[in-house]
């Protein structure tokens, strides 16, 4: 094999894992090609955590076979996991434990010929090692110290599939992210339950932060997201007293019902939520805070569906990612009685794509006239690209050096976000 092509069709953790992949492939030879053009192997880092994140796993490897009968599938990950005997024809399918094999799976498919299937290892998993110090054409670089879950909400399938939680040892990801810092303006630190890093290791992922921050001259750390419970007063005075953490905390929420919250298993309510809210806002007034969230939940009644709509006006949120609930099995929800008319789930999800649509013009306006930091992302037509601390997507009409931190007058909403100035 010569050459591979890489889909992520999964979150920033399944991203970062392919990219370390990849780049261990290119150490061992092998040419990464664009999907399109064709390769020697091409490796699917599949998603399960809604039908049509599966649906996709399935889609891209019969169209990877269509493209090049010839050619070599890797299906890696959570739906590979699933084991479901739906993607039987890929050559090689690794659970979410043995990601890091890859490329000594491959040579021992190219030498034996024997399809290889390797789903074991989430009894009492280890963290998996994966780190890359290349992501050569990104000005913002992610770095997984977190893995698994154990909260088991009712609705989610992820801890059958990544198993227990577990992290990266501290030592490992200060030196890693310094090695980024010298080639990245901001990493992203990320996981399945990143505020929960460092529990076997004493430490918290505050503590990880500052160590970051004092071991290298990284101009933002940002985080993926975290949960309402994981915002301690620790973490957020490291937000607080620090410009170079990202002024923007996604906090997932799910529903703004308490009954909803109640069904989810989910470990608060919506008054206590709330209250964050609002301490954070106090502490860091202009802070972004967005949320994802779950609409069509067995049993949500449209009177519940209001009540988290109302809530999401209440808390301000800068945007929302929105899902329609989605059955998957081994999970308490998949049995619930009283399951949501897919309908009556798309509409209330395209209720709350536009209140998320207006919510972030709502937000944007606020920083109309004022003065953001900006870090260049891309030049393109005569116009650079790139997001403020509070995650504002900036286009400025003039070239800027691709990692350059500048200051910006925001002068104007657009569709894509907002124009400015240099300063």
């Amino acid at each position: 094999m010569k050459t591979f092509s890489i889909l992520n069709l999964g979150c920033k953790v399944n991203a970062y894992e392919a990219e370390c992949v990849a780049e261990e492939l290119e150490k061992r030879g092998m040419e990464r090609v664009s999907f399109d053009t064709g390769s020697d192997a091409v490796l699917i880092f599949t998603c399960a955590v809604t039908n049509t994140a599966a649906a996709k796993s399935r889609k891209m490897l019969h169209r990877a076979k269509r493209r090049n009968p010839d050619c070599t599938v890797v299906m890696a990950g959570c739906y590979a996991q699933v084991e479901d005997g739906a993607i039987d024809e890929a050559e090689l399918i690794i659970g979410s434990a043995h990601k890091k094999e890859i490329p000594d799976l491959l040579k021992q498919y190219e030498e034996t010929g024997e399809k290889i299937r390797v789903l074991d290892g989430l009894e009492n998993p280890r963290f998996e090692l994966l780190t890359s110090t290349r992501f050569e054409e990104k000005t913002r670089a992610y770095l997984k110290v977190q893995d698994g879950c154990d909260q088991y909400c009712t609705y989610c399938v992820i801890p059958f599939l990544r198993g227990h939680e577990r992290s990266m040892e501290p030592d490992t990801a200060v030196r890693t992210a310094v090695e980024l810092s010298g080639r990245h303006s901001e990493i992203v630190l990320t996981g399945i339950h990143t505020g929960r890093y460092g529990k076997e290791h004493g430490v918290t992922l505050a503590q990880l932060m500052q160590r970051i921050l004092e071991a290298s001259e990284l101009k933002r750390l940002r985080i993926s997201s975290i949960e309402v419970t994981e915002l301690t007063d620790e973490f957020l005075n490291t937000v607080e007293n620090s410009e170079r953490i990202a002024r923007h905390l996604h906090i997932p929420l799910q529903s703004g019902s308490d009954g909803v919250l109640k069904r989810m298993h989910r470990p608060y309510t919506t008054e206590q939520y709330y209250e964050m809210v609002q301490n954070i806002r106090k502490r860091i007034p202009d802070i972004s805070i967005s949320a994802d969230l779950i609409v069509g939940f067995p049993g949500e009644t449209e009177e519940e569906f209001q009540e988290t709509v109302e809530f999401l006006k209440k808390c301000e949120f800068s945007f929302l990612h929105v899902f329609p609930y989605s059955m998957r099995e081994r999970t308490l929800a998949a049995d619930m009685k009283d399951q949501v008319d897919p309908q009556v789930k798309k509409e209330r999800a395209k209720v709350c794509a536009e209140l998320s649509q207006e919510l972030l013009h709502t937000y944007e306006e606020k920083w109309l006239g004022r003065e953001a930091v900006m870090i260049a992302e891309q030049y393109k037509d005569g116009v650079t690209t790139g997001y403020t601390s509070e995650y504002i997507a900036v286009e400025i009409p003039e070239e800027i050096e691709r990692g350059k931190e500048v200051k910006v007058i925001l002068e104007e909403i657009t569709e894509s976000g907002m124009r400015g100035r240099l300063l």
